[in-house]
């Protein structure tokens, strides 16, 4: 039995002395201010889940670009917790900002372009300031979540096919539309991706929650996933506490989701790709 791998919790410091707020875009999200979630409270969440370990994703709605909580939060559980951050790619001195924070102990960076604060701008992700950043990350082997949605893929193509060595990771599997049911047409840029195999896909409740609406459904999308990407590029990720419920509840949620799927396939989305992905995670 596969230890189960979360990749993409948050946590939020009960201290804003500590740890002040500064949200990127100037609006925090009402998540982090409804259901904060502190590093301790994480590690509980997960032990009554059964999840052995994470790669907590910095919450760019409440910090911005200071990974101090995140890399702070992930040391006291360095067995258990890794950290993946944030870093402005378009400021000149991003390059030395990543090094200070992978200092600190950063695991992966992410690329936040819209979400629950802002609509989505995917300009910042193919702009040429950005690509020392990128040469970067290919150098120290960090991967690279991104979050956009369809409108965001071409740019992401044109990195996949720019930095062929750094591991993008998709956040909510890039958003797809599949509504309209097999064979998901309207996720057509979705699996055009699947040639460029630095790309890997994040299964959030976003994605579990699509596939029961109209004619979609768990049982014909996640299959068509697997035989596009292969479960090797898959991994689960929680969105806890962003999303509502516990997180034993949201991992359920998750395996009912993929019971279609062999047991080799989950053993990989549910922990062999994040390990793949995060050597750092013991």
């Amino acid at each position: 039995m596969t230890s189960i791998v979360d990749i993409h919790p948050h946590i939020i410091s009960d201290d804003e002395g500590a740890y002040p707020p500064a949200p990127l875009f100037g609006k925090r999200s009402e998540w982090s201010k409804e259901r904060p979630t502190t590093v301790e409270t994480l590690i509980a969440a997960m032990d009554a889940a059964g999840v052995a370990k994470a790669a907590v994703v910095h919450s760019s709605t409440t910090y911005g670009f200071d990974n101090s909580y995140v890399v702070d939060g992930c040391a006291k559980y360095a067995d258990r917790l890794v950290a993946v951050g944030s870093v402005d790619v378009l400021q000149e001195d991003a390059p030395k900002r990543i090094r200070e924070w992978v200092g600190r102990g950063l695991a992966g960076l992410r690329l936040f372009t819209g979400g629950s604060t802002k609509e989505f701008d995917p300009s910042e992700l193919d702009d040429p300031r950005s690509f020392a950043a990128w040469e970067l990350c290919a150098e120290l082997a960090l991967p690279m979540c991104i979050q956009t949605g369809p409108i965001g893929l071409p740019q992401v193509t044109a990195l996949a096919r720019r930095f062929p060595t750094v591991p993008i990771i998709l956040d909510h599997l890039g958003r797809p539309e599949v509504a309209d049911g097999a064979p998901y047409a309207n996720a057509q840029s979705l699996f055009e991706l699947a040639p460029l195999d630095n790309i890997y896909l994040k299964l959030t409740p976003r994605i579990f929650g699509d596939v029961k609406m109209e004619k979609a459904s768990a049982e014909t999308f996640f299959p068509r996933v697997v035989e596009a990407f292969g479960a090797q590029r898959m991994a689960w990720g929680s969105n806890f506490p962003t999303s509502p419920g516990t997180l034993a509840e949201i991992l359920a949620t998750a395996q009912t989701g993929l019971a279609s799927l062999s047991d080799e396939d989950r053993a990989w989305i549910f922990g062999k790709t994040a390990q793949k992905l995060y050597p750092a995670l013991p």
